[in-house]
């Protein structure tokens, strides 16, 4: 019989590999990173928005967003506008070649694993939430920044020379 740890390394292995699985179709289907789809689809629902806001909205850094909107910008996906009460303030807007992309666009892999999650019993969530939690810890991960997305790699990475 298998230990237990590798039932648990198992599972994590798949985890691991349905995100990868996921980020690969993503790229495949509409050329984009999940972090990338994520800041197109904050911008559709949150209409001209700041790089702040879109920051909190996202749990990551203003440094990530910017980023982030650069490569969308670059690709015509969003634009950037002034405001025009206060010329200090930048806000960003979907383009018609976001819309475009955002229609196209699959689920994101969290979202059918909140629609599952939030059908569970309330004790069921908490067993699940504290056995991931310790998983964590166990792996020495507990403190690392992250933000409730499901992706793996660079935030963005480079594009290709």
């Amino acid at each position: 019989m298998n230990p237990r740890y590798e039932d648990v390394l198992v599972a994590l292995r798949r985890i691991i590999r349905a995100t990868d699985l996921y980020s690969q179709k993503l790229r495949k289907t509409v050329g984009l990173t999940t972090p990338q789809l994520l800041v197109l689809r904050a911008v559709s629902e949150l209409g001209d928005v700041s790089l702040g806001r879109i920051a909190r909205e996202l749990s990551v850094s203003q440094a990530t967003v910017t980023t982030i909107v650069d490569r969308l910008e670059a690709r015509s996906l969003v634009q950037r506008d002034r405001s025009a009460a206060d010329k200090r303030l930048v806000h960003v807007r979907l383009t018609a070649s976001g819309h475009a992309v955002l229609e196209r666009a699959p689920d994101l892999l969290q979202d059918e694993f909140v629609r599952r999650f939030e059908k569970l019993a309330d004790w069921e969530q908490a067993m699940i939430t504290s056995a991931i939690q310790r998983t964590a810890t166990l792996m020495d991960a507990a403190d690392i920044d992250a933000s409730p997305l499901l992706h793996t790699g660079e935030i963005d990475p480079p594009k290709p020379v």
